[in-house]
């Protein structure tokens, strides 16, 4: 049925264009009589019609005339129909040439009818399609939340193109920071003025919502004009990189709000794929702390490069119960091997580590959270963070493993935390354990705070705005770097497939933001205001730092092929590291906080005593 419809549909078509060459035909020989034709070329043209009409037919099925419908007539089906005229019009010129009937065709016949035969055509499908959409949409205009677009390229055209059609938004004009662009119309919108002027113009407009249209704009574009949105109070959507659309599928539905990632927005991380394909490709490969938010996302990046088995080992059951479910159904191809155990138990290590013999272990089961460490729990970030690095390395090197990754942190740069203290006496066990042994490469990688990790500030912060705030913040010059996950996992993955042993790597983690800049473009992103939702500065908490470091002050760091990769020199060793400090972790008492941290000084010179509390206000 629906196939016979769309044949009539055609032929009622061809028809009306057979019908526009006979108008177009005749109506240029009363323009060229100015009125009147004489009897003779009247009879004449009617004759030489019935073969033009046959000309011009086979050249509008020719070029495919009626491939499309009319409602969605655009410049393609222009273009079809111009060359089809010019083609027919060409073979007419010729046939009079050849048949020479009596009386000739006036040549300005036969220049001025395939101008009309276009605009009729041409006009005709326009008409109707301009008709159909007022039909269809004309009833919404005027509805719809009011909207600007930001940008005018080619991807804002399209967009402007859906909008129009929107019985949801109501678009009032566009932005764009190209001089020669504003002033012009797109689709009959107004280019308003530079993007600059974004807070000036939603406020004369009244618009509460913008679209970002400029998927091909540089990273720092982006991130400037996500901040300018939030800093104009507007509720900002993006129009993320163009992939091709499915069928069905329209630029509006791609469109989301902006997020955190936006304003902090990072260039695209672009790895040797090759390199890290050989080194994870066909081998087995061991992940501690799997269940964690770097050691989850590790696990998936590389499942994608087709290992044999995937060794995934947590201490909490939850969490490697809830990554295991999700890894079966994205992964089913690779065999995963979900294990409960802890770091620190050599006995299970080298059950597992003789049973599934991995070829490279990625280290990252670690107590990350400063202030939870700080305060009564000293000894066991310690014990887990160090001894456990220890164990898990130990074992590496018994069972012949070719390569261990230890995950680290800034905070281990001049720490002044005990967090931070231990990850770095872990860096020192690796570096210690590295000259005992010519068949495991020890590599370690630093990097900063990363979006969405267990413990980060941000879930913090957006719980706080959800039940009304205060939102806390410990200084207001207080500053971290961020980066995002998978953007992490990709430069670790790539840094351990660089290494030759004994390397720190140290990852760019772009500039460091401002966390009281951070809550207020939050709880902006929220669509509240600071009137709405304090900031409340609570003082830094024990074992803070105001400023997060990724080098130690007598550091220095070697370039490598991929700009957001570095390699520390870090200090040297003592040989004797590990002769004293095995027999301080394996002592059979727990020592107090204090001692915890009187000790740590011992083996890290640069550890310093940590911050005292301070600081209390309420940020207006």
């Amino acid at each position: 049925m629906i196939k016979q419809r769309a044949h009539w549909l055609s032929l009622g078509a061809f028809g009306f264009d057979l019908l526009a060459v006979a108008v177009a035909w005749m109506f240029a020989y009363i323009i060229r009589f100015n009125g009147p034709v004489p009897v003779g070329f009247w009879k004449g043209g009617l004759t030489a019609l019935m073969w033009v009409i046959v000309v011009y037919g086979c050249m509008f099925r020719f070029y495919g005339l009626y491939r499309g419908m009319w409602v969605f007539a655009s410049l393609p089906d222009l273009l079809r129909i111009a060359k089809a005229v010019f083609a027919g019009a060409i073979l007419v010129m010729i046939g009079s040439a050849l048949v020479r009937p009596a009386p000739v065709i006036p040549r300005s016949v036969l220049l001025v009818s395939p101008l009309l035969l276009f605009l009729t055509m041409g006009g005709a499908r326009a008409i109707y399609r301009a008709t159909k959409e007022f039909y269809l949409y004309g009833g919404l205009v005027g509805q719809g939340k009011p909207v600007v677009v930001l940008g005018a390229g080619n991807a804002a055209a399209n967009l402007v193109r859906e909008l129009k059609r929107s019985g949801q938004w109501r678009l009032m004009g566009l932005l764009d920071d190209d001089p020669l662009k504003v002033g012009r119309e797109i689709y009959g919108y107004r280019v308003l003025g530079p993007i600059s002027a974004l807070h000036q113009i939603t406020a004369d407009l009244r618009v509460e919502h913008v679209i970002i249209a400029m998927p091909s704009a540089p990273v720092a574009a982006h991130r400037r004009i996500a901040t300018m949105c939030v800093r104009a109070g507007v509720h900002a959507m993006v129009l993320p990189a163009l992939t091709p659309l499915k069928d069905g599928q329209t630029m509006l539905s791609q469109v989301r709000q902006i997020d955190l990632e936006d304003l902090l927005g990072r260039d695209p991380v672009s790895i040797d794929t090759a390199h890290v394909s050989e080194l994870l490709g066909g081998h087995v490969v061991l992940v501690t702390g799997a269940g964690g938010s770097i050691g989850a996302e590790l696990c998936r990046q590389i499942l994608q490069y087709a290992p044999a088995q995937l060794v995934a080992l947590d201490i909490s059951e939850f969490a490697i119960y809830k990554l295991e479910e999700e890894l079966r159904v994205k992964f089913p191809e690779v065999e995963i091997v979900p294990l409960v155990g802890d770091v620190k138990d050599s006995l299970l290590l080298d059950l597992l580590f003789g049973r599934y013999r991995p070829y490279i272990v990625f280290h990252a089961a670690a107590y990350k959270h400063v202030p939870l460490m700080e305060q009564a729990n000293a000894w066991q970030a310690v014990r887990n963070n160090v001894l456990g690095t220890y164990s898990v390395a130990r074992a590496a090197i018994r069972h012949e493993v070719g390569r261990f990754v230890l995950i680290s942190t800034d905070k281990a740069v001049n720490p002044t935390n005990v967090m931070g203290a231990s990850k770095r006496l872990g860096e020192m066990v690796c570096s210690a354990l590295q000259c005992e042994t010519r068949h495991t490469q020890f590599e370690t990688v630093r990097f900063g705070n990363v979006l969405g990790s267990a413990g980060s500030v941000i879930p913090k912060f957006q719980a706080q705005i959800a039940h009304g705030g205060p939102v806390t913040v410990t200084h207001p010059e207080i500053t971290r770097f961020f980066m995002t996950i998978p953007e992490a996992c990709l430069l670790v993955l790539q840094a351990s497939s660089m290494g030759h042993g004994g390397e720190i790597f140290v990852l760019d983690m772009g500039q460091p933001v401002k966390i009281a800049d951070l809550a207020r473009d939050l709880i902006r992103l929220s669509g509240l205001s600071e009137e709405q939702i304090k900031i409340e500065f609570t003082g830094l908490r024990p074992g803070e730092k105001l400023y997060e470091e990724l080098l130690a002050d007598d550091e220095t760091t070697t370039r490598t092929p991929f700009p957001k990769l570095r390699i520390a020199r870090a200090r040297e060793v003592p040989d004797t590291l590990l002769d004293h400090l095995l027999p301080w972790l394996m002592q059979r008492k727990i020592p107090s906080d204090d001692e915890v941290r009187r000790d740590l000084r011992q083996w890290i010179p640069e550890y310093r005593s940590p911050a005292k509390p301070g600081l209390r206000s309420v940020a207006n």
